[in-house]
């Protein structure tokens, strides 16, 4: 598959990659490496949080500088638990959602099984950025909305997966922006994959179900259960949505 690169497209650096056979999953795509939860007390996860400033109206990303980043279960460890490359296999730098913060290191969610992993990264394989936005979706309304500084600022109807392959809840954040070789086929002219991978599925057309975030050449099928997992918006609404929100903006799927 030849990918090329479309170059930034906000402050906080989003990247294109041109889809050939497309397949984003639950959607398709995502990485084999895998890294468990690291395991910290609520408290110590607090205690962390507030010293990365978080649970604010930003969001802190950082985004991988050299051709890989090591992952690490803890920032004791001496040895790192996984590496991944960057940029990934879609051509996409790796961005990273921040957790937590530490001298010298970074709490980051994982693109890796299963939803929810963990891992440090040390601060001198990364920069760091802030994004004032935030995107919910709402499965029982099926509805997206996006957040600016915490105050909404858009909502957009979207269809959802099915009974049968269910779009998971949690928090994930976007990982890659991809535009398909079609504009008019059934991602539509931009898709967005998630960090998170479909809870039903082990794989979809041979590759990891990772969840996405794209648009759609059946606009009648927006605010019902059919995908496989993935979020489906209009085209004009995953256009402006690709226009403004950087890569590691932060998705929360509740019910």
């Amino acid at each position: 598959m030849t990918i090329s690169r479309l170059g930034p497209r906000t402050a906080a650096g989003i990247l294109a990659a041109v889809l050939g056979g497309a397949v984003l999953t639950g959607c398709g795509g995502g990485d084999g490496s895998h890294n468990a939860a690291t395991d910290l007390s609520p408290q110590v996860r607090n205690q962390l949080a507030a010293i990365a400033g978080l649970g604010q109206s930003k969001s802190t990303i950082v985004t991988a500088v050299g051709t890989s980043v090591d992952i690490y279960s803890a920032p004791t460890d001496t040895q790192p638990s996984s590496t991944l490359a960057s940029p990934n296999e879609n051509g996409v730098k790796r961005v990273f959602l921040v957790q937590a913060k530490m001298p010298g290191w970074w709490q980051v969610m994982l693109p890796v099984q299963p939803n929810g992993s963990t891992g440090w990264v040390k601060a001198d394989q990364v920069t760091a950025s802030e994004t004032p936005y935030r995107l919910v979706v709402s499965r029982g309304r099926h509805l997206l909305q996006v957040f600016s500084d915490g105050k909404q600022i858009a909502q957009e109807p979207v269809a959802i997966g099915t009974s049968d392959t269910p779009t998971p809840g949690g928090r994930f954040y976007l990982m890659e922006l991809l535009q398909p070789r079609n504009p008019k086929g059934p991602y539509g002219p931009y898709a967005f994959g998630l960090n998170g991978f479909s809870t039903s599925l082990s794989s979809f057309e041979g590759r990891k179900p990772v969840i996405g975030l794209h648009g759609t050449n059946e606009p009648k099928m927006i605010g019902k259960d059919v995908s496989h997992g993935c979020i489906r918006l209009s085209n004009d609404a995953i256009s402006r949505l690709a226009q403004t929100v950087p890569l590691g903006t932060p998705v929360d799927i509740v019910a």
